[in-house]
């Protein structure tokens, strides 16, 4: 799932990214553009609701590209994704219009 909201200026959205809490599942982050794909940025975490989240301020009127990556080593993406489309290593990558 993916929440938008007002960010802390005029230019900005507040992103919140929500997946549902797996307990097997191994930490996960998200990551794209607005990150340079880098886990350790954006790790999601575990809330009471039996959810994992993450927020991001990102700016308005763009286009992101990005994904989830598991510590296992695994990808998947987010159905409430704007769209999506082919990526540099054969998987489809998320796109968030802003």
């Amino acid at each position: 799932m993916i929440k938008r909201s007002k960010g802390k200026s005029n230019d900005k959205v507040k992103v919140t990214f929500v997946i549902n809490h797996d307990p097997e599942q191994p930490a996960v982050s998200v990551v794209g553009d607005f990150n340079g794909w880098d886990p350790s940025n954006n790790k999601l975490i575990k809330r009471r609701n039996n959810t994992r989240s993450a927020a991001i301020e990102l700016e308005k009127g763009q286009s992101y590209r990005f994904r989830y990556y598991a510590a296992d080593g695994s990808w998947f993406n987010d159905e409430d994704a704007d769209g999506y489309e082919p990526g540099e290593h054969g998987s489809d990558n998320c796109i968030l219009n802003l």
